[in-house]
């Protein structure tokens, strides 16, 4: 995604071409000309020139002139300072790709920043993997964020939590966040429907906001003009303008997008707005720029939030407020419900990290106060953008570590500036790309988002989403098999497709369960069992939003009174290619650690077995690291080895179903067999 907004905020290490709104010096000094010559033109007399237009024969002879491709990592790196990254990441792909240049660390850097801050997150991606092999001791932190985000953008999120794990081991960091990470932690009562929307173009569409009721304001870079004479020379995208639509139906549809104002939108960007209650304020984000634009100490030219007021039916001419300044950024205004308090990005000093959600009161004169940083709580060392203040909860989106990829939306309880810690929104508000700017209406059920997920229109896009009531659900009864009588306390538990436990419940007193707010149309593998009694496994499918019903009949096994007996605790399994103990696993362990602890003269035997899938060899040497992993475990509790008089692993060889070589089963199935079982032993 191509961003607007993320130098919007000079640190731009991801985000999106709605975030990157501040233009260096190069990025439109120059006066417009009125021969109608695009911007984003480059001078007739540029070495790349020679470059359009070649066929591919032609591009190979031109590079295997002496000094050519010196030449293009020269232009390339200048492209590169004056952030034109959509012309530095072509040069340096054509160098990287079709040159015997070599392939030094600067130069894999560049080539990756200049992807990635242009959304390109699979091309990033190469480069920043050839860093990770070839310069791996070399790669700085910031490079290193970079590629776990283009990791988890691309969709390997195994080996993004894998290289994170790694780099946190060395720095001697927790690594129990890393749990975190888990899709099912954001799972409830509620399911989300989204809808990408008619009005996105093939360009940046995002910051929707609520206006006067039906309307929505928001910012896009399509071209609306006869002709374009001028684009953004980070991205070769149209200058952002606010623009203005009409809701149409209950599923948030937009229509009839037109500018917002001429008083209001320039030659410049306007993004990121918020109203006042009353709707005759607006609030929005643009470039510092008077007759041309102005630059801080470090040659940059940052945001500034201006404010303009509906006066006779037209907007007033924006003024800029006094908390901004000319050497840091500020931007993306939210008014709260009442009107008294603004919240506000900015990369100003004294904060968090990159930037950070502030807050001032907004006195009834029309002044402000001095700005409070809202904290810990809400900040982080990465980015926090994008707040929008409902009745009593604080949204924003963060690039931090341990999402879903990129930016993603939190949701923070609280009012008045103090906020409780932001909690993930989850999927599929969030995915693995950036998603911010979201806005929720007055009843918490309806809203939009932004997003540069895969499958959009354009750059970034709008999307509407509706909260409506989960009613997924399977609820169910256990009975005896023989009497049909109910079987009370029965413990049942909800599978996975990929065999994981999901959730464990006891069935009343009249055998009956219910598994709520599940996903519709999933696949589930339901297993009841009771002590004295078999195990019964049934494959149930979740509908659209409806409950559905099943019947579990278990049979009683009727035991003796032999010498030795079977004892088996629920749940002893192993995940797939694992021998390490689950803690659930653990809890079961130590039932049997307090029965041998409670019967001194008891002794044991372990066997241990695997599903069949792999090599039957492979299996064996598994199964009797099972074995051995469930002996330590017992000792590490406090049962004398002595005791313990076998632990022996037997592969494949006893599977509880009929999941053999051959036999297709679901995963859940083959998961029942990776298992450990004991024999207790009367002296």
């Amino acid at each position: 995604m191509k961003r607007l907004i993320l130098l919007l905020f000079l640190l731009c290490s991801f985000g999106m071409f709605s975030q990157e709104l501040a233009l260096s010096e190069h990025d439109g000094t120059s006066s417009h000309s009125g021969n109608l010559r695009p911007y984003s033109e480059r001078n007739s007399s540029d070495d790349v020139t020679q470059l359009d237009g070649l066929t591919d024969k032609k591009l190979a002879r031109y590079l295997e002139k002496e000094g050519v491709a010196e030449k293009l990592i020269e232009k390339a790196n200048e492209y590169f300072d004056k952030m034109w990254y959509a012309e530095s990441a072509r040069i340096f792909d054509i160098v990287l790709e079709k040159t015997e240049a070599k392939h030094t660390l600067p130069l894999l850097s560049r080539a990756g920043d200049s992807h990635y801050y242009i959304g390109n997150l699979e091309k990033s991606y190469k480069w920043y993997n050839e860093i990770y092999r070839s310069y791996e001791n070399q790669m700085e932190e910031d490079t290193f964020f970079k590629y776990t985000q283009t990791l988890k953008g691309t969709g390997k999120y195994r080996r993004a939590a894998a290289l994170t794990k790694i780099v946190r081991q060395k720095r001697d960091e927790p690594l129990n966040e890393l749990k975190k990470i888990d899709n099912n932690t954001w799972k409830g009562a509620y399911t989300v429907k989204i809808k990408n929307l008619g009005i996105n173009s093939p360009y940046s569409d995002f910051s929707p906001m609520f206006h006067n009721g039906s309307d929505i304001v928001y910012s896009s870079a399509k071209d609306s003009s006869v002709l374009t004479t001028r684009k953004y020379r980070w991205t070769n995208q149209p200058f952002l303008d606010l623009y203005v639509s009409k809701r149409k139906n209950e599923e948030g549809d937009l229509s009839s997008p037109k500018k917002f104002s001429k008083n209001i939108n320039t030659k410049y960007h306007e993004a990121s707005l918020a109203f006042s209650p009353d709707q005759k304020t607006i609030y929005f984000t643009r470039n510092n720029y008077g007759k041309r634009l102005k630059r801080g100490k470090n040659g940059i030219n940052h945001l500034k939030i201006y404010r303009s007021r509906f006066v006779s039916g037209a907007w007033t001419k924006g003024e800029e407020l006094p908390f901004n300044s000319e050497d840091y950024s500020t931007g993306h205004p939210a008014i709260s419900k009442d009107g008294t308090k603004m919240y506000f990005v900015s990369d100003r000093p004294g904060g968090f990290g990159e930037t950070d959600i502030y807050m001032v009161d907004i006195h009834e004169n029309g002044t402000f106060s001095e700005p409070q940083n809202l904290g810990r709580t809400i900040n982080t060392e990465a980015k926090e953008m994008f707040p929008y203040i409902a009745e009593n909860a604080l949204y924003f989106s963060s690039n931090r570590p341990l999402g879903f990829g990129g930016l993603d939306v939190y949701k923070s309880e609280g009012t008045n500036g103090q906020f409780s810690v932001g909690i993930n929104m989850g999927q599929p508000i969030n995915s693995n790309r950036d998603d911010f700017s979201y806005i929720i209406d007055e009843k918490g059920t309806q809203g939009y988002f932004a997003s540069n997920r895969k499958g959009g229109k354009g750059d970034d896009d709008i999307y509407s989403f509706a909260y409506t009531l989960n009613s997924n659900s399977i609820s169910g009864s256990v009975a005896d098999m023989v009497t049909r009588q109910p079987i009370p306390n029965a413990d049942v538990s909800l599978i996975a497709k990929d065999g994981s436990a999901l959730n464990t419940l006891v069935a009343d007193s009249t055998g009956n369960y219910t598994f709520q707010y599940l996903s519709p149309t999933t696949d589930y593998m339901v297993v009841a069992n009771k002590e004295g009694y078999g195990t019964d496994s049934l494959s149930v499918s979740t509908k659209e939003n409806e409950n559905v019903s099943v019947e579990q009949f278990l049979r009683e096994v009727k035991k003796e009174k032999p010498i030795v007996e079977v004892f088996e605790p629920k749940d002893v399994l192993f995940n797939f290619d694992s021998f390490e103990i689950t803690p659930k696993s653990a809890r079961e362990l130590d039932k049997l650690v307090t029965v041998l602890k409670d019967n001194k003269g008891l002794s044991l035997k372990i066997a241990s077995h695997t599903d069949a899938i792999g090599p039957k060899a492979y299996n064996k040497y598994l199964s009797e690291k099972r074995a051995k992993s469930t002996k330590a475990y017992l000792i590490a509790q406090g049962i004398d080895e002595s005791r313990i008089i076998s632990a022996i692993g037997h592969g494949e060889e006893r599977l509880l179903n009929d999941c053999s070589d051959g036999h297709p089963c679901a995963p859940a199935q083959h998961h029942l067999n990776r298992r450990s079982e004991f024999i207790l032993i009367s002296e």
